[in-house]
């Protein structure tokens, strides 16, 4: 049988996609990219809506 996956809300601001990796120019002495991983500032890097934001939305369309 199938597994379903539990329906979680994605986050408005991210779409889903809460980390990336960003170049910060140049390389390190090793040759490797200097990079660093930014984070969805609403979502935190979870990529989903928490039920409070959820709830927030329903109240503000009544």
């Amino acid at each position: 049988m199938p597994q379903h996956a539990q329906n979680q809300p994605v986050c408005r601001h991210c779409d889903g996609f809460a980390s990336a990796k960003v170049t910060l120019g140049g390389r390190d002495r090793h040759g490797y990219l200097r990079t660093i991983t930014a984070h969805c500032p609403a979502c935190h890097g979870t990529g989903t809506r928490s039920t409070r934001q959820v709830s927030v939305l329903v109240n503000v369309g009544r």
